[in-house]
């Protein structure tokens, strides 16, 4: 079966020459379907970047990145609009959820940009909300909602459109404890229950614990690989915590 996501030789640089920074070093890696994979690093390692790469918000300077084995690095500004709508998913650290719009119609606006027949949208935007436990939320405006609410709303609007690929920024960054394990715990379920495909990016070992893979990235390079397997969350922390040591980094929280 075809991988979700093929990073291949992916590089980027900025600046000019003379004065040029690789924020992205020869990285590749692959991302089968239902997989939860996690990208850790220090601050300024290019994980955002790499992240950004993939969600073709930068475009690469050389390598290719394919999603459903279509190369995205080729697209045209048009067929990238139409790629981003159909097959990616977002979940950002603050949430970019519209005031003005009230928590159903904040997660129905990627189904209504697709013109889904208003029934169909009712039925879907309910059933994921259920699943991520803000039923009762639908009603609230972002402002009525806590920032857990707000954040589990941001994932329902991800995965509502059924997406290949749900790809999440430091999605605990802005929330507390309790909140980020609530997320967390939803984005478990959507992983487990909707065959979900997911990509975090996180500086964070406690939100890596969550995830069946991790790739840690140091200065641009793919610097090594953990997989959970048959380990239990607390034994996965241990391990990432190792990795993350070597790394020089300081990244925990207590589980």
């Amino acid at each position: 079966m075809e991988p979700v996501l093929t990073v291949r030789n992916v590089e980027k640089y900025y600046g000019s020459r003379g004065s040029v920074t690789k924020a992205v070093d020869d990285i590749s890696f692959t991302v089968e379907k239902g997989e939860f994979v996690g990208v850790m690093g220090a601050s300024g390692s290019g994980k955002t970047t790499l992240l950004n790469c993939i969600a073709t918000i930068d475009r690469v300077s050389a390598g290719h990145i394919f999603v459903g084995g279509r190369d995205v690095t080729a697209l045209g500004e048009r067929r990238l609009s139409a790629f981003r709508r159909e097959e990616l998913g977002f979940i950002f650290q603050d949430y970019n959820l519209l005031d003005t719009l009230t928590a159903f119609e904040n997660i129905a606006l990627a189904l209504t940009i697709r013109r889904t027949p208003p029934k169909e949208i009712r039925v879907r935007v309910e059933e994921v909300a259920q699943r991520l436990g803000v039923f009762s939320a639908l009603p609230k405006y972002p402002y009525q909602l806590s920032g857990g609410e707000k954040q589990r709303i941001a994932a329902a609007r991800a995965i509502v459109g059924n997406p290949s690929l749900i790809l999440a920024d430091e999605p605990t960054g802005s929330l507390d404890s309790r909140s980020a394990r609530v997320l967390l715990e939803s984005l478990g379920t959507l992983h487990s229950a909707l065959k979900a495909t997911i990509l975090m990016v996180t500086h964070d070992a406690f939100t890596a614990s969550y995830c069946g893979r991790i790739l840690f990235i140091k200065d641009g390079k793919l610097f090594s690989e953990l997989r959970r397997g048959e380990a239990g969350r607390g034994e996965f922390f241990d391990r990432i915590m190792e990795v993350v040591s070597l790394l020089g980094g300081d990244s925990a929280h207590a589980l």
